[in-house]
């Protein structure tokens, strides 16, 4: 595979191989950063961004459809990248992103600002993936953990920073500045990514692949073109894009048994129909069968998806918890949050230590063992409590996670070889996202049947939140949400354990890792 792998070109010593790779190394981190702060940045610019152009019953769109936008695109993307290469992916899609920050930020109303954010989206479906497996093709196995904590690290300060520079842009500049930073920082990525990031041709590295996997020639015929399924990538973000819908709007603009929840399910339903179709017939399709047929790849796309749904229970309601409950400000509740970005990252990178002794599979299931533990004892936190007990939580639960999630995606991705590494990465992506669709539909329907049958069948989450913040809400009112969180909690903890069955059953205890 020595010919199919990325290369950082442009001297003969080591030396200058290893500074080019470092400047590629810098721009993913930089294209990374776009993506990873655009949510944190935007959503505490909210109020003045109402406050300028309107539309408060429509702004949760703000961040629905750039979240739709870039789950669904995550599969083509993969399989582009597959096809053309990484750079030429990656560029388009920075680009698309770019653009579309440029238009958030001349934004005239909602409507217009909604729409740009979706054409934001449809880059950074481009950004998450692409960066993720250029990742894995700069390294090989035993030093990718290096990239992947650095990228876990700049998930980190962006979850940290990225209300706080929101914030400070919006009170101190213009709301319309969150957009406008991409601009330069884009463009130092995309300068690094054109100038240093030197791919194979695509024609030579299908010929390698085609004779690493055969033990023949590979032949002109098959691979002087490269077919593009347009058929299934449109069939694929149409139904994602219905599917997701139902779930990001069901309970919340309409009711769950109503008739667009009840349209939106039948007309994803049958798109899906669609989709096995058209993917059965394409050449070369979206979603190829084999993502789902090798037992690795199926425990692992299935294993984050549980793990996209496990992690809506503190990123979505601690929050609430901790003002409503604790009663902090909202900077210390963001506080309580952001620890387990800290802890995230670092037992990430001391994850390699483990899964070279365990294997990928143990090391995974102890991290996800040790979550469904921490995730469990949240509901035994005395009411009201203290700060630094939930703290205390979230920072053994980031550990536990880091040990989960990154032994997956390094194994996963060195079950493959290049031109399977693009598709398989954005199966992974598509399917954490997919879980935390669904994570924040059901856990948020659960803490509303908990807070009717304590309430009386009287408002739901958000209603009780505001009333709290108004200062109406009596006592019982926080016991309500203090019970209806803890159900979120063992809500995710079943999900987590439900990882760790996956694993356990699905996932071969040796991954069957590529020689490199």
């Amino acid at each position: 595979m020595g010919s199919t792998t990325p290369a950082i070109r442009g001297g003969t010593a080591g030396r200058e191989d290893t500074r080019r790779r470092g400047a590629v190394v810098a721009a993913l981190m930089l294209a990374m950063a776009l993506a990873a702060l655009d949510s944190t940045v935007v959503s505490t610019a909210v109020p003045q961004i109402v406050g300028d152009l309107g539309g408060f019953s429509v702004f949760s769109w703000l961040f629905s459809g750039y979240l739709l936008a870039v789950t669904v695109t995550l599969p083509v993307y993969g399989k582009l990248s597959d096809t053309f290469g990484r750079k030429p992916v990656l560029v388009a899609g920075a680009a698309v992103f770019l653009l579309g920050s440029l238009l958030c930020a001349g934004a005239w109303n909602m409507a217009a600002l909604i729409a740009f954010r979706i054409v934001q989206g449809l880059g950074g479906g481009a950004l998450q993936g692409t960066v993720q497996t250029l990742a894995a093709d700069l390294y090989p196995l035993a030093e990718r953990p290096k990239i992947q904590s650095k990228l876990s690290t700049v998930w980190a300060v962006s979850a940290v920073a990225g209300p706080g520079l929101g914030g400070v842009l919006a009170t101190y500049a213009d709301w319309r500045w969150i957009f406008l930073i991409n601009l330069p920082i884009g463009a130092a990525a995309l300068w690094l990514i054109v100038r240093h990031l030197h791919e194979p041709e695509r024609e030579k590295a299908r010929e390698a692949l085609e004779t690493e996997q055969t033990g023949k020639p590979g032949g002109t015929e098959s691979t002087a073109r490269a077919r593009v399924d347009w058929a299934g990538a449109l069939a694929v973000f149409a139904c994602g894009g219905v599917l997701l819908t139902a779930l990001v709007q069901g309970g919340v603009a309409w009711p769950w048994l109503s008739a667009p929840s009840l349209t939106l399910f039948g007309a994803g339903l049958a798109l899906a129909g669609v989709v096995v179709v058209v993917e059965r017939r394409a050449a070369q399709p979206i979603i190829p069968g084999w993502v789902w047929r090798r037992r690795t790849i199926a425990a692992v796309n299935l294993a984050l998806g549980a793990l996209g749904l496990l992690m809506v229970a503190p990123s979505v309601f601690l929050p609430t918890y901790a003002q409503s409950v604790l009663g902090l400000a909202p900077v210390a509740a963001g506080f309580v949050l952001s620890v387990w970005t800290l802890s995230w990252p670092v037992s990430a990178a001391f994850s390699q230590h483990i899964y070279r002794r365990i294997g990928f599979r143990d090391t995974a299931l102890l991290g996800i063992g040790l979550a469904t533990l921490i995730l469990c004892a949240f509901p035994f936190l005395p009411y009201p409590g203290s700060w630094w007990q939930p703290t205390l939580l979230m920072l053994l639960l980031g550990g536990a996670l880091g040990l989960f999630q990154l032994p997956l995606i390094v194994g996963v991705q060195s079950t493959v070889g290049w031109s399977e590494r693009g598709t398989t990465t954005a199966s992974v992506l598509f399917c954490r996202q997919t879980g935390q669709t669904v994570g924040a539909s059901l856990f948020g329907a659960v803490a509303n049947a908990v807070l009717a049958a304590h309430l009386g069948g009287a408002g739901d989450l958000d209603s009780v939140t505001r009333a709290l913040d108004a200062g109406r809400a009596p006592e019982a009112t926080r016991r309500a949400i203090a019970d209806a969180v803890h159900a979120v909690y063992l809500g995710a903890a079943g999900a987590a354990a439900l990882a760790f069955l996956v694993l356990l059953v699905v996932a071969p205890r040796r991954f069957p890792v590529r020689q490199e």
